[in-house]
Protein backbone atom coordinates (compact mmCIF):
# COMPACT_ATOMS: atom_id res chain seq x y z
CA UNK A 1 0.00 0.00 0.00
CA UNK A 2 1.94 3.33 -1.43
CA UNK A 3 1.57 6.49 0.95
CA UNK A 4 -0.52 9.31 -0.88
CA UNK A 5 1.98 11.81 0.21
CA UNK A 6 5.75 12.10 0.19
CA UNK A 7 7.34 12.93 3.24
CA UNK A 8 10.11 15.76 4.01
CA UNK A 9 13.30 14.87 5.35
CA UNK A 10 15.40 17.89 6.29
CA UNK A 11 19.33 16.74 7.30
CA UNK A 12 21.15 19.98 9.48
CA UNK A 13 23.90 20.27 11.79
CA UNK A 14 26.82 22.53 12.07
CA UNK A 15 29.21 23.98 9.44
CA UNK A 16 31.71 21.38 8.76
CA UNK A 17 29.97 18.43 10.57
CA UNK A 18 29.94 16.67 6.32
CA UNK A 19 26.42 17.60 5.73
CA UNK A 20 27.18 18.17 1.89
CA UNK A 21 29.14 14.92 1.98
CA UNK A 22 26.51 12.49 3.64
CA UNK A 23 23.91 13.79 1.47
CA UNK A 24 25.44 13.27 -1.71
CA UNK A 25 26.30 9.81 -0.31
CA UNK A 26 22.72 9.16 0.21
CA UNK A 27 22.44 10.36 -3.60
CA UNK A 28 24.19 7.46 -4.59
CA UNK A 29 22.07 4.86 -2.82
CA UNK A 30 19.76 2.80 -4.40
CA UNK A 31 17.79 1.88 -1.50
CA UNK A 32 15.77 5.00 -0.62
CA UNK A 33 14.16 6.66 -3.23
CA UNK A 34 13.70 10.46 -2.85
CA UNK A 35 14.30 13.71 -4.65
CA UNK A 36 16.81 16.40 -3.38
CA UNK A 37 15.84 19.75 -3.34
CA UNK A 38 17.84 22.11 -5.19
CA UNK A 39 18.45 24.99 -3.35
CA UNK A 40 18.03 28.94 -5.08
CA UNK A 41 20.65 31.83 -5.06
CA UNK A 42 20.79 35.07 -6.55
CA UNK A 43 24.73 34.19 -6.21
CA UNK A 44 26.72 34.22 -9.44
CA UNK A 45 26.98 30.91 -11.23
CA UNK A 46 30.62 29.46 -10.94
CA UNK A 47 32.21 27.36 -13.48
CA UNK A 48 31.62 23.65 -14.10
CA UNK A 49 27.88 24.64 -12.17
CA UNK A 50 24.33 23.92 -13.84
CA UNK A 51 21.19 25.93 -13.06
CA UNK A 52 18.66 23.72 -11.77
CA UNK A 53 21.20 20.67 -10.88
CA UNK A 54 23.49 22.64 -8.50
CA UNK A 55 21.04 25.65 -7.60
CA UNK A 56 18.29 27.59 -9.43
CA UNK A 57 20.47 30.72 -10.42
CA UNK A 58 18.13 34.04 -9.74
CA UNK A 59 18.09 37.92 -9.63
CA UNK A 60 17.86 39.47 -6.21
CA UNK A 61 14.72 40.93 -7.67
CA UNK A 62 13.04 37.98 -8.38
CA UNK A 63 14.44 36.32 -5.29
CA UNK A 64 12.97 39.15 -3.09
CA UNK A 65 9.56 38.66 -4.99
CA UNK A 66 9.29 34.95 -4.20
CA UNK A 67 9.74 36.05 -0.64
CA UNK A 68 7.19 38.60 -0.60
CA UNK A 69 5.11 36.11 -2.41
CA UNK A 70 5.55 33.28 0.59
CA UNK A 71 7.04 31.41 -2.17
CA UNK A 72 10.27 30.15 0.09
CA UNK A 73 10.10 27.68 2.27
CA UNK A 74 12.97 29.32 4.07
CA UNK A 75 15.84 31.51 3.08
CA UNK A 76 18.53 33.43 4.45
CA UNK A 77 21.38 36.25 3.28
CA UNK A 78 24.77 35.69 3.21
CA UNK A 79 27.32 37.96 2.67
CA UNK A 80 24.72 39.84 0.34
CA UNK A 81 23.77 37.16 -1.56
CA UNK A 82 20.17 35.01 -0.84
CA UNK A 83 20.06 31.31 -0.37
CA UNK A 84 16.43 29.55 0.49
CA UNK A 85 14.17 26.66 -0.86
CA UNK A 86 11.54 27.30 -3.51
CA UNK A 87 8.22 26.39 -1.62
CA UNK A 88 6.10 24.86 -4.89
CA UNK A 89 8.68 22.80 -5.48
CA UNK A 90 8.81 21.00 -2.40
CA UNK A 91 4.79 20.91 -2.13
CA UNK A 92 4.29 19.57 -5.75
CA UNK A 93 6.87 16.92 -5.05
CA UNK A 94 5.13 15.85 -1.91
CA UNK A 95 1.92 15.58 -3.19
CA UNK A 96 3.58 13.49 -6.05
CA UNK A 97 4.37 10.60 -2.98
CA UNK A 98 7.87 11.40 -3.68
CA UNK A 99 9.60 11.99 -0.67
CA UNK A 100 11.88 15.34 -0.31
CA UNK A 101 15.11 15.47 1.21
CA UNK A 102 16.71 19.22 2.29
CA UNK A 103 20.20 19.91 3.01
CA UNK A 104 20.29 23.38 5.05
CA UNK A 105 21.41 25.33 7.60
CA UNK A 106 20.00 24.81 11.21
CA UNK A 107 18.16 28.28 11.16
CA UNK A 108 16.82 27.42 7.86
CA UNK A 109 15.32 24.01 9.46
CA UNK A 110 13.61 26.07 11.94
CA UNK A 111 11.67 27.86 9.87
CA UNK A 112 10.66 24.39 8.15
CA UNK A 113 10.12 23.08 11.01
CA UNK A 114 7.27 26.19 11.71
CA UNK A 115 5.88 25.71 8.23
CA UNK A 116 5.80 21.92 7.81
CA UNK A 117 5.98 20.12 11.81
CA UNK A 118 5.04 16.98 10.14
CA UNK A 119 8.51 16.63 8.50
CA UNK A 120 11.08 14.39 9.83
CA UNK A 121 14.16 16.52 11.23
CA UNK A 122 17.61 14.73 11.38
CA UNK A 123 20.70 16.91 13.15
CA UNK A 124 23.81 15.13 11.97
CA UNK A 125 27.08 15.49 14.83
CA UNK A 126 30.39 14.98 14.86
CA UNK A 127 31.87 12.33 17.40
CA UNK A 128 32.87 15.31 19.25
CA UNK A 129 33.98 18.85 18.61
CA UNK A 130 38.02 17.79 17.87
CA UNK A 131 36.99 15.99 15.03
CA UNK A 132 35.24 18.70 13.75
CA UNK A 133 37.84 21.37 14.12
CA UNK A 134 39.61 18.85 12.45
CA UNK A 135 37.20 18.84 9.69
CA UNK A 136 37.08 22.65 9.21
CA UNK A 137 40.79 23.24 9.38
CA UNK A 138 41.09 20.37 7.22
CA UNK A 139 39.78 22.57 4.75
CA UNK A 140 42.64 25.10 4.68
CA UNK A 141 40.52 27.75 3.64
CA UNK A 142 40.50 30.30 6.70
CA UNK A 143 42.32 31.19 9.50
CA UNK A 144 42.59 30.59 12.89
CA UNK A 145 39.94 33.62 14.17
CA UNK A 146 37.54 32.24 11.88
CA UNK A 147 38.07 28.64 12.70
CA UNK A 148 37.30 30.22 16.61
CA UNK A 149 34.38 31.66 15.65
CA UNK A 150 32.78 28.27 13.68
CA UNK A 151 33.35 26.43 16.30
CA UNK A 152 32.04 28.66 18.82
CA UNK A 153 28.90 28.58 16.15
CA UNK A 154 28.81 25.14 16.10
CA UNK A 155 28.07 24.95 20.03
CA UNK A 156 25.23 27.32 20.10
CA UNK A 157 23.83 25.21 17.13
CA UNK A 158 24.77 21.91 19.00
CA UNK A 159 22.80 23.06 21.45
CA UNK A 160 19.89 23.24 19.00
CA UNK A 161 19.42 19.61 18.77
CA UNK A 162 16.74 19.96 21.27
CA UNK A 163 14.60 20.83 18.21
CA UNK A 164 15.28 18.10 15.73
CA UNK A 165 13.61 14.56 15.87
CA UNK A 166 16.80 12.33 15.99
CA UNK A 167 20.18 12.93 16.14
CA UNK A 168 23.19 10.84 13.88
CA UNK A 169 26.67 10.86 14.74
CA UNK A 170 28.82 11.32 11.46
CA UNK A 171 31.61 9.12 12.53
CA UNK A 172 31.67 7.26 9.28
CA UNK A 173 29.60 8.22 6.10
CA UNK A 174 28.85 4.74 5.28
CA UNK A 175 27.99 4.56 8.65
CA UNK A 176 25.54 8.06 8.71
CA UNK A 177 23.75 7.04 5.57
CA UNK A 178 22.65 3.79 7.40
CA UNK A 179 21.93 5.63 10.17
CA UNK A 180 19.65 8.49 8.11
CA UNK A 181 17.78 4.73 5.94
CA UNK A 182 16.86 3.08 9.10
CA UNK A 183 15.33 6.27 10.25
CA UNK A 184 13.33 7.43 7.00
CA UNK A 185 12.36 3.54 6.63
CA UNK A 186 11.30 3.71 10.43
CA UNK A 187 8.84 7.07 9.86
CA UNK A 188 7.38 5.78 6.58
CA UNK A 189 5.67 3.27 9.22
CA UNK A 190 4.29 5.55 11.83
CA UNK A 191 0.66 5.05 12.31
CA UNK A 192 -0.14 8.56 11.47
CA UNK A 193 1.63 8.26 8.10
CA UNK A 194 -0.27 5.90 6.93
CA UNK A 195 -3.56 5.71 8.69
CA UNK A 196 -5.33 7.63 6.09
CA UNK A 197 -4.60 4.67 3.38
CA UNK A 198 -6.16 2.07 5.74
CA UNK A 199 -9.14 4.02 6.98
CA UNK A 200 -10.10 4.47 3.11
CA UNK A 201 -9.51 0.10 2.46
CA UNK A 202 -12.06 -0.23 4.80
CA UNK A 203 -14.66 2.69 3.34
CA UNK A 204 -14.54 4.36 6.38
CA UNK A 205 -13.14 8.01 5.18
Amino acid sequence: MSLEKGMLIVLSGPSGVGKGTVRKAMLQDSNIKFEYSVSMTTRNIRPGEKDGVDYFFSSKESFEAEIANGGMLEYAKYVDNYYGTPLRRVQETLANGTDVFLEIEVNGAMQVREKMPDGVFIFLTPPDLASLRSRITGRGSEDQTTIDKRMEKARQEIKMMSNYDYAVVNDEVSLAVKRIEQIIKSEHLRVPRVIGSYYKMIGDK
